[in-house]
């Protein structure tokens, strides 16, 4: 008998790095292919006109997931395109392309979700397209037989979206789950205050840049100022108006952001899953979000330990569907 199938699909180098550690978790009696995030429909076509760049499935975003892929020698199997497979991993519904959609399908949360904005209430009450609203809308695709999450309190939070408590498991986030590994860094820096940027503009988003970096120069209060930019922003704009302001600050467009955090007395962020890495390491953190809400919906720390979890929720879907009487609704 062939051992079981599993699709990994990666996307920004955060879920890439994601799916990576999942894969490497999973028994050894399954096998293993990753592919970088893709679609198909009328959204294909507009792929080759640069139209997808400011996504994870173009530009910088598929840029640094291929090299990732590659620099690890990982098997690739583009666009899934074996199709056999018994059981797919993503960390976005957003998009689901029909070649997934007739496979079993584990969720697994990337990081923080959106706020629920307007867009996400015209999603829910037009039907429209769920990416409309980004990751605000994570989840309500039901398509999927589990929902990995970062942490009771996001359990809690998807529930109150409508999404089944039987589908929901709490079981950490990897990257996100053992943040004082990042303080064991080579990153000469330290005691500064540190901005780590978003990619409002770049998603179509409301952004009041020059209020927000002058907010930043005023909690600094004179100490060193570092930013690290969003990998999907145009960083020669970023960069410029940053020099408008704070013209002594440096700024890193790579890099690892987990271990900048780690050596920052404080952290300043607009929408970045950073803000937990911080609030785990118990750094004053400043961001567009209620702190209180944030430190309910903090990622479970449990020394790293989630892809692990991840891996035994797939392999109980696996048994599920071998034996269908024991599927979960």
């Amino acid at each position: 008998m062939a051992s079981p199938r599993v699709l990994l699909i990666g996307g920004s180098l955060n879920q890439t790095r994601m799916m990576h550690k999942i894969g490497a978790a999973l028994g050894p009696g399954l096998t293993c292919a990753y592919t970088p995030f893709f679609c198909d429909g009328v959204l294909r076509r507009l792929k080759p006109l640069g139209l997808l760049d400011m996504t994870i499935m173009g530009g910088r975003f598929r840029a640094m997931t291929d090299a990732y892929l590659r620099d690890h020698g990982l098997p690739v199997d583009e666009e899934g395109a074996g199709d056999d497979y018994d059981l797919v991993l993503t960390c976005s519904d957003l998009l689901l392309p029909r070649r997934i959609r007739k496979r079993p399908i584990v969720l697994v949360q990337e990081g923080m979700t959106d706020p629920e904005n307007l867009a996400f209430h015209l999603v829910r009450r037009l039907g429209l397209p769920r990416w409309v609203a980004s990751t605000s809308t994570t989840g309500l695709s039901l398509a999927y037989r589990r929902f990995c999450v970062a942490s009771e309190g996001y359990r809690r939070l998807f529930m109150a979206k409508g999404i089944p408590a039987e589908r929901l498991v709490v079981t950490g986030i990897p990257n996100f789950d053992d943040c004082a590994e990042y303080s064991r860094n080579d990153f000469p820096l330290r005691g500064y205050v540190l901005v780590c940027t978003s990619d409002t503009r770049e998603t179509l988003k409301w952004d009041r840049r020059r209020r927000f970096l002058r907010r930043c120069v005023a909690i600094a209060a004179g100490r060193p100022l570092v930013f690290k930019l969003h990998p999907n922003e145009n960083w020669d704009r970023a960069t410029r108006e940053i020099r408008e302001v704070a013209p002594d600050a440096l700024v890193f467009g790579e890099g690892n952001a987990e271990e900048m955090v780690a050596n920052c007395d404080v952290l300043l962020t607009q929408y970045s899953t950073l803000t937990y890495v911080g609030l785990a390491l118990g750094k004053e953190c400043h961001s567009y979000f209620d702190p209180e809400e944030l430190r309910r919906l903090l990622p479970v720390q449990n020394g790293g330990t989630s892809a692990r979890n991840i891996a035994s929720v797939c392999e109980k879907v696996l048994e599920e569907e071998s034996h269908p009487e024991r599927r979960i609704a």
